[in-house]
């Protein structure tokens, strides 16, 4: 009486493994062709990174905090650089960095758009609004479980895994930017004769580039959250770092690690603010 009747269990899990099963038997010439094109991208921003001498990272850090914010700033951020690299994790960051570039630039690719579609079509709105909730709510482990049946282990679908976790803020708060547009500005532009995709364009997506910058920050500190978890599928970087540690229980290596973590963390999330903030219009 007390436990739930054996004969109204629905196992609804079994048919979405069905469904991957499927796709990847189907589909996998499609999942081949992602998996290259993503990996192409990756080592081509990793490349790019790891090609830049250290001192000319951190004097670009610090340029960019000075920009963005005060010399204050530009002064603690690269000496979170500067840090980093005394602790010998320098090739891990521009890794876990190369991962989190890539991640965000596929989120933002797809993502923005999308929140343009539903906010001028409130019906696509009523069908992806949902699915949105699901995917912010879900646990960020069980990203990983189609990552690895779609793409094997390694990058790719760390990649994948972090796009996916990372996508949600973008959509939001761009679909939330285009409908707090003033509907008179809107109106005036109509009048004016310029066609819906001039208005998007020249009205709309100025106004709205404020709230759309806040999403994108969002967006990149959620990819940045998902560098510890995607370590368990392959991923290098400081992510892998911190799992070893914790396999070894070695507390030096685990809080070199972690602690470039957080400052990488906050370097982009105060750089990607700086950058907002300056979209801002006066009130």
């Amino acid at each position: 009486m007390f436990e739930f009747p054996d004969n109204l269990r629905f196992k609804i899990g079994i048919y979405v493994e069905n469904f991957v099963e499927w796709l990847t038997e189907n589909f996998s010439f499609v999942f081949d062709s992602i998996q290259a094109g993503v990996l192409w991208f990756l080592l081509k921003v990793q490349s790019a990174l790891l090609i830049v001498p250290w001192i000319v990272v951190v004097i670009l850090i610090f340029l960019l905090g000075w920009k963005a914010k005060n010399w204050k700033y530009g002064l603690t951020f690269g000496l979170m650089v500067f840090l980093i690299g005394t602790f010998g994790l320098w090739d891990e960051m521009m890794l876990t960095l190369a991962i989190v570039l890539t991640s965000v630039i596929i989120s933002l690719v797809f993502g923005i758009p999308v929140g343009i579609l539903i906010a001028y079509k409130k019906r696509a709105e009523s069908i992806i609004t949902p699915i949105l909730d699901a995917m912010q709510t879900m646990p960020s482990f069980v990203y990983l479980i189609p990552a690895i049946m779609l793409f094997d282990l390694g990058t790719v679908p760390a990649v994948f895994a972090t796009t996916i976790y990372a996508l949600p803020p973008v959509i939001r708060l761009t679909n939330l930017a285009i409908q707090r547009v003033s509907k008179e500005m809107v109106e005036a532009s109509n009048s004016f004769g310029a066609s819906p995709w001039q208005t998007l364009i020249k009205v709309e997506l100025p106004q709205a580039l404020p709230t759309i910058m806040a999403g994108i920050n969002q967006t990149t500190m959620m990819a940045m959250s998902m560098v510890v978890v995607t370590s368990m599928i392959g991923a290098k970087g400081l992510g892998m770092n911190v799992m070893v540690a914790i396999n070894r229980i070695d507390i030096a290596m685990g809080f070199e690690a972690g602690i470039s973590i957080v400052f990488l963390a906050i370097i982009i999330d105060r750089l990607t603010q700086g950058v907002a903030d300056r979209f801002k219009y006066p009130e």
